[in-house]
């Protein structure tokens, strides 16, 4: 795992100092060694956590003659087999580390050596004979990586605050404001786009070219197949993926929520690994949010070597500390958990597993209910909705209330609409009376482009690639990277597997969700390997008690970072909306901890990366 980044330029030789500088910006995704490599138009720079072959794997990689220098943040699972398949080609190699395998890939197969590629990553590769530089993100965008091409100049890093920034781009704004993240390939930056995963971008001679390798998605269903046996397929997927993440010259942990997600990866890496497990948990002190009950069960009959930690409601040093850690403005609240137990799991372990994933492949999210009963009762809802409308605003995590409100406002929608409806930050007109201005820009338009890709298939099957294709990518790796990297701790996601993923592809919709029952064939794959309450208890993850934070303990904090005087110093955000969502809130007219908070992100996220005003950020205060 490393932090990456280059320069390739038509207008002279790459200024060695300002490379320098780019790595500086990286050195919590590699504290353990750095790397650069300089050849007049090119420079490469990586900043290394060693994992795999901890002697030799310092980066960058060249062949035997120095034509194909290689750089890679991420890990090559089947790297193994490809390394024998290699050195019977007769390729030489002097490491035993993932990136090696890499350069000699390049040279044997050319464009089809990412299809080949079992894990995460980004790379660069640059081929000193073509004069070509190509980068490559993982086929499930993992692995993050941001470009920038002016004046026939290519810059790229695994993070924004690496390359040169400019103005915002409202267009990603707009988007933000809808989903509390911001999809590929926009960014924040309006000359920065992020390489969609799957794709490839090549440089040469100052013109760039992207290439799509791979599409991950539907595949035919399975309707025939005996439910028992889809089951022992199942398990024998997820045993295998989780083996092959295991792969590390380093201890391997699992950050652990009690759910059936981190409890599936805990117990059979517990099944897998000749030493004992650590494991890691994060709770709260308010009892509705605590799930350490749940972990503790699993760690409890797996043996592990189990730590956790309990949070308390310090926004004035957790959310400036959030803001420090996301190189762009992102608000999914879980963050917040993740990066704490990210924290704390970096005292013990230098890399862990973690469930992402397994929601949108297997059909865990309350809305793939809500899309499926919509389309019987949504008539009857949007009748009832200024019933509903009515009904006292909780506290409580995914209360009925909240739920029901969101069922009845969108249930009249067109599918792809009504499933964004259920998780939209921001309507439309909400945006334009924030911003003070209507762009013409669609948020939804790159969703709409990807559910026309699974035309003919059932349509929760087209929800749930949507979702894995954009909502996962854009929202919950990005979370899980950063929020681990801010730690230099390495994230494997086992879910997000080949070997694991296809298998989900197929399912037939009737597998996943039925009624209000989720994740039915994994729930019967797992149930042997985890207590009772855990496989049947209610979904669970990292989520935090926002709305009733941000109507005690936060409230005054909030009211400080989205005062008058900041809003209109930064320019983006309009006071009077912004004020009266809070007032409404703290008052208990309605729920709006998501909007709020992904206003705060915002705010703190500007203040920090483009005011480059600093907060205090220590963590002391806000665990037991």
């Amino acid at each position: 795992m490393c932090g990456i980044c280059g320069i390739a330029t038509t207008r002279g030789a790459v200024d060695p100092e300002r490379l320098a500088r780019m790595q500086a910006t990286l050195i919590h995704r590699g504290p353990d060694s750095k790397g650069t490599y300089l050849d007049g138009p090119v420079g490469l720079g990586a900043r290394r956590l060693a994992i795999i072959d901890l002697a030799g794997g310092d980066q960058p990689i060249a062949n035997e003659d120095g034509s194909v220098i290689v750089i890679q943040n991420g890990e090559i699972y089947n790297y193994r087999e490809l390394l024998r398949e290699l050195e019977r080609a007769g390729h030489r190699f002097r490491t035993r580390c993932d990136t090696e395998v890499l350069v000699h890939g390049y040279e044997q197969w050319g464009p089809r050596l990412w299809e080949r590629l079992r894990g995460m990553f980004a790379v660069a590769i640059w081929d000193a004979r073509a004069q070509r530089l190509v980068l490559a993100r993982d086929r499930f965008g993992i692995k993050p990586l941001y470009y920038r091409h002016v004046d026939d100049e290519l810059s790229f890093a695994s993070e924004l605050d690496a390359l040169p920034q400019g103005e915002l781009d409202l267009d990603a704004l707009e988007a933000f404001l809808s989903f509390n993240s911001i999809p590929a390939p926009l960014s924040i930056f309006r000359e920065i786009r992020k390489l969609p995963p799957g794709h490839t971008l090549a440089w040469h001679d100052g013109r760039i070219e992207l290439d799509r390798y791979a599409r991950p998605g539907p595949l035919p269903a399975r309707y025939d197949e005996d439910e028992a046996e889809l089951v022992e397929e199942c398990r024998a997927r997820l045993r295998d993926s989780v083996r092959a993440h295991l792969i590390a010259d380093v201890p391997v942990g699992v950050l652990l929520s009690g759910g059936v997600d981190s409890g599936a990866l805990a117990a059979l890496a517990a099944e897998e690994s000749p030493e004992a497990v650590r494991t890691f948990s994060i709770g709260f002190e308010e009892a509705s949010f605590d799930e350490l009950a749940g972990a503790r069960a699993v760690a409890e009959r797996y043996g592990t070597i189990h730590r956790e930690l309990v949070l308390r409601p310090d926004a004035v040093l957790l959310l400036p500390a959030l803001a420090e850690a996301f190189d762009e403005p992102f608000a999914d609240s879980s963050a917040l958990p993740t990066y704490l137990v990210s924290k704390l799991a970096s005292e013990d372990v230098k890399v862990a597993l973690s469930g992402e994933g397994s929601d949108e492949l297997f059909g865990g999210y309350y809305t793939y209910a809500a899309d499926l009963l919509a389309a019987r009762f949504g008539p009857l809802a949007s009748a009832a909705r200024p019933l509903v409308e009515r009904l006292p605003s909780s506290t409580k995590r995914l209360s009925f209330e909240y739920k029901a409100k969101r069922f009845a406002r969108a249930a009249h929608l067109p599918p792809l609409e009504r499933h964004h409806g259920w998780k939209e930050i921001f309507t439309a007109d909400a945006r334009a009376e924030l911003t003070g201005m209507r762009s013409g820009f669609d948020p939804l338009g790159t969703y709409r482009e990807r559910f026309a890709e699974t035309e003919g298939h059932e349509l929760l099957t087209r929800l749930q690639d949507v979702d894995f294709g954009l909502y996962l990518v854009d929202d919950l790796l990005t979370k899980t990277d950063r929020a681990s990297m801010a730690w230099s701790l390495e994230a494997r996601v086992p879910f997000m597997d080949t070997v694991v993923a296809n298998f989900a592809f197929s399912l037939p919709a009737r597998h996943k969700v039925r009624g209000l029952s989720k994740k039915r064939l994994l729930r019967k794959t797992v149930e042997p390997l985890l207590p009772h309450e855990v496989v049947h208890g209610r979904k669970r993850g990292f989520s935090i008690p926002a709305a009733a934070w941000l109507r005690g303990e936060l409230e005054p904090f909030a009211r400080e970072t989205l005062s008058a005087d900041t809003l209109r110093r930064q320019g983006f955000l309009r006071h009077e909306p912004v004020t009266r969502l809070l007032d409404d809130h703290v008052a208990g007219r309605a729920d709006l901890s998501r909007q709020l908070w992904g206003l705060l992100a915002f705010t703190l996220w500007y203040e920090r990366h483009v005011e480059g005003i600093r907060r205090d950020t220590s963590l002391q205060a806000v665990v037991a």
